[in-house]
């Protein structure tokens, strides 16, 4: 009986396959979904620069069009580096990858640590585009709100610096031992 429940809780891990597979078609979907935005907007540029069709305040619409794809395609990348992390920490390596030299950055996530770290730093980039693009829009006339935002995104650099920090501390604590 504690054979068959032992095997039943060490099989229960192949139900993160659920979370990769989700990861992975989001992360499809959201790269399909940028570059058609992409698409989309030169076409409206050829439209105005070429044809000389108006778009009113086009070129804040622009920019902040291309800082949303620019968002979208970091977010994609945080699914596939989760995706990925998740299978090779809970199924098994990537053997396939493994003769692929960009295989040695993508998946160098060893714990749950490593996972974090890589996800914090694309999750931090996020951050810094979102307070670009509401840059764009917030008046001037109310600095203070550029400066929260701001502040709070220094905040988390702050945190993620302290935790890459004392992962490294961590890591040379084990291979000392």
């Amino acid at each position: 009986m504690k054979t068959f429940f032992e095997k039943l809780l060490w099989s229960s891990r192949y139900m993160t396959l659920l979370a990769v597979w989700s990861c992975i078609i989001g992360m499809a979907l959201l790269f399909i979904l940028s570059a058609l935005d992409m698409g989309s907007l030169l076409i409206d540029f050829i439209n105005v620069y070429i044809f000389g069709h108006e778009i009113a305040n086009f070129h804040t619409l622009l920019v902040s069009q291309v800082i949303t794809a620019v968002d979208d395609f970091l977010l994609a990348m945080v699914l596939l580096i989760f995706g990925l992390g998740v299978y090779e920490l809970h199924i098994d390596k990537i053997e396939y990858a493994r003769d692929n030299p960009a295989a040695g950055k993508l998946l160098k996530i060893e714990s749950l640590d490593d996972l974090k770290d890589r996800l914090g730093k694309v999750i931090l980039m996020i951050l810094i585009v979102a307070f670009f693009k509401n840059v764009l829009y917030v008046k001037f006339d109310d600095p203070l709100n550029i400066l929260y935002m701001g502040g709070g995104i220094f905040l988390v650099s702050l945190s993620l610096y302290f935790g890459h920090k004392a992962g490294q501390k961590g890591k040379a604590e084990h291979k000392a031992k």
